[in-house]
Order: structure tokens, then C-alpha cells, then sequence
């Protein structure tokens, strides 16, 4: 009697199991070779080209051609529309058809004049299913048609992803037709794709891993690819190894689909809009296919977009929120910056986000969701709070370049003490794909073993959109309770951070800032956009305070309530994008209108108090880049002298030799300040993203003296000199050094003529401090950062974000012109005694910032002086005042002819806080604040 031989050899074992479904070897005979049956051609396929993308009802009237499958169309950032006709044969009654297409860029099919499908087959997805088991009462004659952009789901970068764009690339369709799909056959490929991934990811030393490598050369002995009577005794075999269940004290992943959308990267944002209605048609079907698939999606600009060119398919959106299957998260109109921005402006981002998702979908978001960001600042948690928000996931600093943040689920607290519960996803990735390897890694990656038993794995295409597929369901469903793996359930953020909060009781807490120790080269690349922002955030700031001061003198002033929200949820998305000219900048009139007697205005309140360090410099510049020495302001009363020359001929650097303060000397002993230095900027990778500490290394500084200084400003009331410094035979520095009087700092105007390659431009002010640690200018307040290198955690702070300062960077990729041109900015240098609470450093560089506008008046108009706010405490600093956004229910009763008792705290969402009231004085209002406290108040006009 003959007995089958045991096989042992684990090598192969595996490779039996992996060629048996390889996309590569032996698919004449093997299972992969058999996922589709018959194919037949398409009736007809034509197509017609356009540079602008047009809507369906307008692309639909082009002149269509005739196309074949292999004709190539473009260039980059065309859109082609073909129109397809097709009839599926009637001998395929039974049976699952598809349309196969397979094309370069990203397309969307539509039918009967509605998105339903998104293909890319870089995001694994090139069939449309026509029906699922053809009936004979289905149509059998179809007419579609694809929208096919001419850009990849990163772009169109040439010969690498973050390259500059190929304008001139062509784009071709390789595959249109009808075919069969074999659903037996995917599900057992599935089976043993899981299998495989656990021999290979489980190692030799686990016997799990050895279980499934016998249990999958079993389904080969047992599966004939040419006979599917054989496939579910092969598949059994597989249910049995997967219904082998964890004990109780295995790790649970919360399984969430995910689609990372950047709502401007590597392309034109009108392409994200539709990128986000690709991806989320194509979402919608698997949710009609799988009830219990669970979707996660942020950012309220594309849901509003979406909105706005897809209106069906966002009603569709709305269907499934209200199912809890999509899940609107985030709370911001962006998934913006989490360095740069202005105070305001994250506080907008959540403002308008909140009101978004509370208008449309009948919530306030509970979790903060940024995934990819480069950095995080320490007034966020206060942010959050104050927005109904007490979550926060995130995933970006696994990228550390230098030390491995050391939590994954923490207590992160601000700088006011606020504290959120956070959450960083174990695997270490925003696009998990289902695999055994995510729940592995998922596993083995949780830094809070112990004391958080619960992680987050967010599936799905991302970055460039695309998001889950059919195959990412079935790898997950496989294993939900599956021994040697974590357990696996679908589900949604908030039942992930209620099992989070219920056993929080060991978890971490880490205090400041979530620094990023890589991309750090994004706070200086692309300046003139930097400036723009800032220079926008500094104009709506204005048009609001005047605005509302209008408001107080004339309640016939009509308060330029719609044109506000429309320009900061510009600014807060995406103001102009790299590629594109300053087309958006806008100027906002005001105008009168009709009275409305009780219109509120809010005012938002910063403390700074804080103990600083004795003796500081600032770099402050309404651009937004400065890596320097510290951060403040200060204020000088002597320049002792200038280095110069006088010879066109030499090199020889116009510096700052002294300043001096009450006989007390800033600059170090033997140094100079104000010092131009060049370095070389190649970083490993990340070309416009990333600056290396290996730059330090190269610094050259710029000394060749084009024009040497000139007085150009006397002396009274200003004095001024002026001189100009070659940096390379293609770039200049032209620079202007100002003393005004009354004024405590030096300013320094600058022009620079910037063409150079690959080379980062700074300035140095050596100083005479010996202090640990240098004070920054953050969102509504300040932190300490270290000033040595004594650890690992210094050294990677060798390049750090504050909300005002400078450099110049030369990047060729992906834009292989940013920063050329002109530049023009202004910073400051402000030597003084005792702490900088006490030298009035902020304030200082409040003016410098926001300096006085005029105004003309007509001629004999009379004009009285008016004051509408004044604080008494030095250390708190009166940001904002604004129009609320809503009148809050309440009931109020006259007070004085400016205000309406009571007057009460809110939220940053402008809610009403009864249990903080605000009480009035003789002398004012009374407010306490704590360190770093933001503080809004309710203030109605009568």
C-alpha cells in the first residue's frame, strides 16, 4: 500500500506554496493563472482629449475618435474621456463579469451620468464590476464612460516620485475588456497568501508558522487549478487553520479603512478633488458589498468639494455616515501644518472644520486626525480642548530620522497642561494593506506592551488617494481570531479610544512639543508662499479687528461676515500652490449695510507668563524661516563698529562687530554678527523636504563686498546704512540696517537675489549667552529648546520651526524652481537685561510683525481717539476680535450702552461656558488666567 511521503524541508515547502500563486512563475499551471476565465473585446471604445477638467455633462458633448487599446494621448495634467460600449455574451449567464482596464494615470467610471468606480492600477484596482451573477433580466448592453487624468496617484515626477513633473509624457490604455472573474479562485489565493505571509513573518522558531506551512502544502496536494470541485476541500483545510482562536490576552487591532488624501503635493489641487471622488465612490461600493467595512475620512475642505462638483455621490457619503460605517473624524478644514501656522489660523482650522462636520453630519468630531505631518506644536492639546476634542492620532514621527519616540498610545500635554489621549498606530504606517505582516509589525512595534492592549490599523491606499480594496477585506477577515496573530475586529476611532480610556490608568504622559526629526528643510522651502500665508493671516487679522471696531460705531456697518469665512478657509487649506502664479491674492472691501443690533464679537486671549532666560536674541520676519541662536527680540543702544572695506576688490564681510547694551557686550569675542554663511544642501532623499546635520559641516561665509556701506539715512529720527554682498557670480545680498529712535532693536531689511543650487543661505548672530536652553515663539506661546548636544534628542534638534523667521533653501525636486528670484524680508536684533517677559520682547515683536497702517480720511472729516481695548497685564496679549461666527441661544439683559450682561467665557467653537462667567468691574473685566492659557469671551453689542 502506498504511503505519501512527509515532506520537512521547510524552504521548499514555501516556495511551493508561494509559486502556486505567483503573479510570475508558472501561471500556464498555476492557481494565479486562473482568476479570470473568458474574455471577449469591448462593442467600441472613443475618446476625446481636453486640456481643462470639465464636468460630465459637458465632456459628454466633445467630438469622441475612435481609440485603440495601445494609442498613446496626454501630455501631463490632460484629462482623455473615452465612452465605452459593451455587451456581456449570454453564455455568460451565472457568472461575475467585469471590465478589465488597465491604463496608465488615475480614472473614474461613470454610468448613467454618476461616478461608481475609481481605477488605478498603481492603487490595485483595474476592474469595474459589471455584475456580480448575470441575470437574464439584467441589461446585457452597457454604455460607459472613463474619465482618465493624465498623472499617476503621485503626480508625474521624471524617472523618480518627488522629481520635477514631465510636462511632456504620454499616457496609454494597455487593457479594455470584458472578462469573467473567478471569485473560488480569489478566495483561495487569499487563503494561502495569508498562510505564506505567516511561514515567512512567524519565523522558524514558531510553531505557528510551521502549522501553516504544512496546512498550505496541503491545499496545493489538494487543489487542482483546473478542477474548482477541488477547491473546497482546499479551503477547508484553511478555515480550519484560521478558526483556531488567541487566548484572552491577545493584542486587539482595530482594523479602520483609510484613504490619506494631501490636499496639495505632487499636483494641481483641482486634481485632489478628484482624487477624493474616486476614491470615495469606490469606498461606497465596498460598503454596499460589505455592511460591516468601517471607512475613516478627515478634512472638511475635500467632504466640501466633494460636495460641490459630486453632489450625488456626497449624498451617498451622508447614507453611509448616518449607517456609522463612513466615519467623518479630524475636526480641522485641512489636515494642515502643525508648525507654521498662526495661533488664529489652527484656530480656525478647527472652527471651521467643526462647524463642517456638525452642519453636515450631525457631529462635532471627537478625535484629532493628522496623520502626515512634520511636527507638532505644544499648544495644540490647549487647541483641541477647547474644541470638544480630547483624541489625537497621528503616525508621522515613526519617520524619526535619529531616536525612536518611545510611546504609542500616551497622554500628550500642552503647554498649559491640557492633555489628550494619543495615539500613534503600531505598524507604523497610514496605508496598512491587510497583510500578516501589519498585524505582525502592529504586535511587535507597541511601545506601551502592558499597559495599552489595544492599536489602530488604518488599510488602504494613500497619500495620493486611492483607498481600501475587496482583497484588504478579505486578508483581514481571514484572521480575525486567528492563533499567533492579534486578534482583529473592524472598527471605528471612537470604540478604539474607549478601550484606550478604559485602561489608561498605567499609560505615559509626554509634555511639549512632538518634534519631527526629518522633514525640517519644509519650514524654509518655497519662502514667497511662506510670506503670502503669513502676510494673509496678518491682513484678515486686521480686516477683523477693523471690522468689528466698525461694528461698535455704527451698527449700520455690515461685518464682511461671508467674504471672511470663504478667505480663511482658503488660507487655511491651500492659499496658492507652488506650481501655480499668485492668482488667488484678493483684496476685501468693506462695505455698509443694515443695522443688526445684536451682532456678538469674540476676542481671543493669550497668557504668556513664563520665567525665560536672562539674555536672548530674536530673528523675526513675517516670512516664517530662522535657525538660529534663540528666538527674541531684543533692543540695543550703541553699534561700536563695522567691519568694511572700501576697495570693490577685496573680501571682506560687512558685519556687526559690537552691540552693546548698558556696557554689556552681545556679540561673542571674536565673532561677528549679522554674518551671511552658505552651505551645502543635498539631503539623503527628500530633496525639498529634508536639511541634513551634515550641512553644518560645509559652511562657507559670504564675504566678497559688492557696494560697501553708505550712510543712507543720517541720523534724527531713523538712521540708516546700507551695503550689498556677492553670494555666488548669480546671487546677491542687498541689505539695509536701520536705528530708529524710541525703537530698542536693530532691523535689518533685506533683499536677496537668489539663484543658486542646491545651497541653504543663513545669517549668524554669535552671542555672548551661556545658557541650556534658547526660548522659540510657538502658537500663543513660547517653549524652551536645548542650545547643546549633549544627547541624541539635542543634536536632532539641530534645525527647528518657530512662527516667524527666515532662510533660504534651493531644492531642485519636485520644483525645480523654488525659491529662485527675489526675497525680500525683515528681521530684527534686540539685545536687553533681565528675563524677556521683562524687556517686552513679544510685544516688541508684535509691532514689528503687525506695524501701524494709515488710513486717509476726507479732507476737515474730524477724527477722535478711541480705544476699544486695553489690558493691564503685561503678560497677556489680546489677539483676535472677530464677529462670532453664530449668535449663541441666550438670554441677555442691558447693561451700558456698549455690552449685554452677563458676559461669558466660550469655547474655541464659540459655545457658550455658563460655568466661567467673566465678571465686570468698575475698572473692566476680570479675567484669571493660568500659564499659556487661551481665553475667549463673548462680548454683545447692544
Amino acid at each position: 500500500m502506498y504511503h505519501q511521503p512527509v515532506l520537512k524541508n521547510r524552504r521548499t515547502l514555501l516556495e511551493r506554496a508561494e509559486k502556486f500563486i505567483s503573479e510570475i512563475y508558472f501561471t500556464d499551471c498555476n492557481l494565479r493563472g486562473r482568476l479570470y476565465g473568458d474574455a471577449c473585446p469591448l462593442e467600441s471604445i472613443s475618446s476625446s482629449l481636453s486640456q481643462q477638467r470639465i464636468p460630465f455633462l459637458e465632456a459628454v458633448k466633445q467630438n469622441f475618435e475612435p481609440y485603440q487599446v495601445g494609442d498613446t494621448f496626454g501630455p501631463t495634467w490632460w484629462t482623455c474621456w473615452f465612452k465605452v460600449s459593451l455587451r456581456i455574451p449570454d453564455s455568460w449567464r451565472g457568472k461575475q463579469v467585469h471590465l478589465s482596464w488597465e491604463s496608465d494615470g488615475e480614472a473614474m467610471v461613470w454610468r448613467d451620468e454618476q461616478p461608481v468606480q475609481g481605477l488605478t492600477k498603481e492603487g490595485e484596482k483595474t476592474s469595474y464590476i459589471l455584475t456580480e451573477c448575470l441575470k437574464d433580466d439584467e441589461p446585457h448592453s452597457i454604455s460607459l464612460y472613463v474619465e482618465l487624468a493624465c498623472n499617476s496617484l503621485f503626480g508625474a515626477g521624471q524617472g523618480s516620485m518627488i522629481a520635477a513633473p514631465d510636462p511632456d509624457r504620454k499616457y496609454s490604455v494597455q487593457k479594455a475588456e470584458l472578462v469573467v472573474f473567478k471569485s473560488d479562485v480569489r478566495e483561495l489565493l487569499t487563503d494561502l497568501e495569508m498562510l505564506v505571509d505567516m511561514v515567512k513573518l512567524l519565523g522558524e522558531g514558531e510553531q505557528r508558522g510551521y502549522q501553516a506551512l504544512f496546512t498550505a502544502n496541503e491545499m496545493v496536494n489538494l487543489c487542482e487549478p483546473t478542477n474548482p470541485s477541488s477547491f473546497p476541500a482546499a479551503r477547508s483545510l484553511a478555515q480550519k487553520f484560521f478558526s483556531q482562536r488567541n487566548g484572552e490576552s491577545q493584542h486587539t487591532v482595530h482594523a479602520m479603512g483609510h484613504c490619506h488624501i494631501d490636499s496639495a503635493w505632487l499636483w494641481p489641487y483641482e486634481e485632489t478633488i478628484r482624487k477624493c471622488a474616486r476614491s470615495w465612490v469606490t469606498v461606497i461600493r465596498l460598503m454596499e458589498k460589505n455592511p460591516h467595512m468601517v471607512f475613516t475620512c478627515s478634512q472638511a475642505q475635500q467632504f466640501d468639494w466633494v460636495k460641490s462638483w459630486y453632489p450625488g455621490l456626497f449624498s451617498q457619503i451622508q447614507h453611509f455616515v448616518k449607517k456609522g460605517q463612513f466615519i467623518p473624524v479630524g475636526g480641522t478644514w485641512v489636515e494642515m501644518d502643525g508648525n507654521l501656522p498662526s495661533g488664529e489660523s489652527m484656530v480656525r482650522q478647527f472652527l471651521e472644520g467643526q462647524r463642517f462636520f456638525k452642519k453636515e453630519f450631525g457631529n462635532y468630531c471627537k478625535e484629532f486626525w493628522l496623520p502626515d505631518t512634520f511636527g507638532y506644536s505644544a499648544q495644540l492639546p490647549q487647541l483641541m480642548q477647547s474644541s470638544g476634542i480630547t483624541r489625537f492620532l497621528t503616525q508621522k514621527l515613526s519617520w524619526n530620522l535619529v531616536n525612536t519616540f518611545p510611546h504609542n498610545t500616551f497622554f500628550w500635554e500642552g503647554l498649559d497642561g491640557s492633555q489628550v489621549l494619543t495615539h500613534f498606530p503600531p505598524g507604523n504606517s497610514y496605508e496598512m494593506k491587510g497583510k500578516v505582516e501589519d498585524l505582525v509589525n502592529t504586535v511587535k512595534n507597541n511601545k506601551d506592551k502592558g499597559r495599552a492592549n489595544h492599536s489602530a490599523a488604518l488599510f488602504g491606499f494613500g497619500d495620493g488617494g486611492g483607498g481600501p480594496t475587496q482583497l484588504m477585506l478579505d486578508r483581514l477577515d481571514r484572521v480575525q481570531d486567528t492563533d499567533g496573530l492579534p486578534r482583529v475586529q473592524m472598527s471605528s476611532p471612537n470604540r478604539l479610544f474607549s478601550e484606550l480610556e478604559a485602561d489608561s490608568s498605567l499609560l505615559c504622559t509626554w509634555t511639549g512639543e512632538l518634534f519631527l526629526e526629518l522633514h525640517n528643510g519644509t519650514y524654509t522651502t518655497q519662502a514667497q508662499i511662506k510670506l503670502g500665508n503669513r502676510q494673509c493671516e496678518t491682513l484678515l487679522h486686521d480686516v477683523e479687528v477693523a471690522s468689528s471696531l466698525a461694528l461698535c460705531l455704527d451698527k449700520t456697518f455690515q461685518y464682511p461676515s461671508e467674504p471672511l469665512q470663504i478667505l480663511w478657509s482658503t488660507a487655511t487649506s491651500v492659499a496658492v500652490l507652488n506650481t501655480l502664479p499668485w492668482e488667488r491674492t484678493e483684496v476685501l472691501p468693506l462695505t455698509g449695510g443694515a443695522p443688526d443690533h445684536h451682532q456678538p464679537c469674540l476676542g481671543t486671549i493669550a497668557d504668556y507668563t513664563n520665567l525665560g532666560t536672562p539674555y536672548q536674541i530674536f530673528m523675526f520676519s513675517p516670512s516664517t524661516c530662522f535657525n538660529g541662536y534663540g528666538y527674541n527680540i531684543g533692543g540695543v543702544t550703541e553699534i561700536q563698529c563695522w567691519s568694511h572695506t572700501h576697495s570693490h576688490t577685496h573680501s571682506e564681510n560687512e558685519t556687526v562687530l559690537s552691540l552693546s547694551l548698558c556696557s554689556r557686550e552681545a556679540i561673542s569675542h571674536g565673532c561677528s554678527g549679522n554674518q551671511f554663511v552658505l552651505f551645502d544642501d543635498v539631503p539623503l532623499y527628500w530633496d525639498a523636504w529634508d536639511v541634513m546635520d551634515y550641512h553644518l559641516q560645509t559652511r562657507k561665509p559670504v564675504v566678497e563686498v559688492v557696494s560697501p556701506v553708505q550712510i543712507a539715512s543720517p541720523g534724527g529720527l531713523r538712521g540708516s546704512v546700507t551695503f550689498t554682498l556677492r553670494i555666488s557670480d548669480k546671487s546677491t545680498i542687498t541689505q539695509e540696517i536701520i536705528l530708529d529712535a524710541m525703537c530698542p532693536y536693530i532691523k535689518f531689511n533685506t533683499q536677496v537675489e537668489w539663484f543658486e543650487s542646491h545651497k541653504f543661505l543663513k545669517v549668524e548672530f554669535p552671542v555672548r549667552v551661556r545658557s541650556p536652553n534658547a526660548t522659540y515663539e510657538i502658537q500663543f506661546g513660547h517653549l524652551q529648546r536645548p542650545t547643546h548636544r549633549n544627547t541624541s534628542w539635542d543634536w536632532a534638534r539641530f534645525e527647528v520651526p518657530i512662527t516667524s523667521f527666515i532662510q533660504l533653501r534651493a531644492p531642485k525636486s519636485p520644483d525645480a524652481n523654488a525659491d529662485m528670484g527675489s526675497h525680500q524680508f525683515t528681521y530684527a536684533v534686540m539685545p536687553h537685561t533681565g528675563t524677556f517677559q521683562e524687556a517686552s520682547v513679544i510685544q516688541w515683536a508684535y509691532n514689528l510683525n503687525n506695524p501701524l497702517r494709515l488710513i486717509d480720511h476726507a479732507p476737515g472729516s474730524h477724527i477722535v481717539a478711541w480705544s476699544a481695548f486695553s489690558v493691564s497685564a503685561a503678560a497677556v496679549i489680546l489677539e483676535t476680535v472677530k464677529q462670532v461666527v453664530s449668535t449663541p441661544c441666550c438670554c441677555f439683559q442691558p447693561l451700558n450702552p456698549l455690552l449685554i450682561r452677563p458676559l461669558l467665557s466660550c469655547d474655541l467653537l464659540e459655545r457658550v461656558d455658563p460655568s466661567r462667567p467673566a465678571p465686570i468691574t468698575a475698572s473692566g473685566i476680570s479675567i484669571s488666567f493660568s500659564p499659556f492659557q487661551i481665553v475667549s469671551l463673548l462680548l454683545y453689542l447692544k
